[in-house]
């Protein structure tokens, strides 16, 4: 079954195969003239890169592509891409690949007209604010991974280099004008990828849907992506080329950085510092922390974890849907300790004074101390999910 369709929630998504045809059409409908196409060093070589170049090309929408981006990128990635921004005159940007170039292309694009340092728009309070918006170029996402949801969010999550802490940086024009989910670009994603990007999707989905506050459209396509992520990331990460598997996990990457305006908690709490400091992947981080998370915060949410449960055709109970997410863990090959992840807990007191601080940490329905920080880096580490 091919999928194919046009989404105007919350943006204009573009889905399906061959999409990617679309690119130079998406350019002119936003205004842009003159992309700048953002990318990392490990894309920026092949053919997939070639074609969409070539597609601007012919189209009369010259792109130029820059791709000193980094995983869990830096400031000094956003500062070089301003300046090549300004130095081509560049009117707009396409943000190509997985989370990382998503995010960084997004803020390259808001900061290019700012004058202001970068860290004065940081998400806090009404900060963002403080932007012209009329600096802020056009965006077009292309994603290449179906895990961040990126190409559907209004931020980028940038790492300050001096203090090494993970900075969210908002705005709400910073939402891309179009993305182009074409699960073509997904196909040769090796099977680690697949799976920690999968993940991360359902990390999104499970922590919005448990944030608390009252949001029932983001509680509404938070459990529609949950089940998605349960059906078909198995046979997305065992056979890389089915597209309505590779589709519909695009589809539950988007659905769950739409659902996280609600809020997110303590995996990406507990995720960030590690990712910044240790140069983790994001997404299987976040993977490996996810059942401890969960007992962690089940008096909370129990009730609507059962009913999670249910709509996904589980038994409606908090203990058949752990038990779910720990056989998809390892059936895609996720690390079950961090110990076997290849992290040590040397900093964790560190990360443990980054995690209850960080922007994410608020939306945890049991407030996130330090005390209980440092356990659950240490029950992660250990493999306990007895927490009490």
């Amino acid at each position: 079954m091919t999928i194919k369709a046009n989404w105007s929630y919350p943006t204009a998504i573009r889905v399906g195969p061959g999409r990617i045809a679309e690119l130079a059409d998406a350019c002119k409908a936003a205004g842009i003239a003159r992309p700048l196409l953002v990318t990392d060093p490990g894309l920026s070589g092949l053919p997939m890169i070639a074609r969409a170049l070539e597609i601007c090309a012919a189209a009369g929408v010259p792109a130029v592509v820059f791709d000193r981006v980094q995983p869990n990128p830096i400031d000094r990635n956003v500062e070089d891409g301003v300046a090549a921004f300004r130095a081509g005159k560049h009117d707009g940007v396409i943000a190509f690949g997985g989370g990382s170039a998503l995010d960084c292309g997004k803020v390259i694009a808001f900061a290019a007209g700012q004058t202001r340092p970068l860290w004065d728009f940081e998400d806090i309070g009404d900060w963002w604010t403080r932007a012209n918006p009329a600096g802020i170029a056009p965006i077009i996402a292309v994603p290449t991974t179906a895990g961040t949801g990126s190409e559907t969010g209004r931020a980028g999550v940038i790492t300050n280099s001096e203090t090494h802490t993970k900075k969210v940086i908002f705005h709400p024009l910073m939402m891309p004008k179009t993305v182009i989910s074409d699960p073509e670009l997904t196909v040769g994603l090796p099977p680690f990828v697949t799976a920690g990007t999968g993940m991360d999707a359902l990390s999104h989905c499970l922590e919005a849907y448990c944030a608390p506050g009252y949001h029932p459209m983001a509680d509404g396509i938070a459990v529609e992506g949950a089940r998605l992520v349960h059906e078909n990331l198995r046979t997305a990460v065992a056979n890389g080329s089915d597209l309505t598997a590779r589709t519909n996990m695009m589809s539950a990457a988007s659905m769950g950085s739409t659902a996280f305006q609600k809020g997110l908690g303590a995996m990406h709490a507990l995720a960030h510092p590690m990712g910044a400091l240790l140069n983790t992947h994001h997404g299987m981080t976040n993977a490996v922390f996810m059942p401890y998370i969960l007992v962690f915060n089940r008096t909370a949410i129990e009730t609507r974890i059962s009913r999670l449960a249910a709509y996904c055709g589980m038994e409606p109970s908090f203990d058949a849907y752990l038990e779910a997410v720990l056989a998809l863990r390892r059936d895609v090959g996720v690390p079950h300790t961090l110990k076997e992840f290849g992290v040590n807990l040397e900093k964790a007191d560190l990360m443990a004074d980054m995690a209850i601080v960080d922007p994410t940490a608020g939306g945890n329905p049991i407030e996130l101390t330090k005390a209980a920080a440092l356990m659950l880096y240490q029950a992660a580490f250990e493999g306990n999910l007895k927490l009490g």
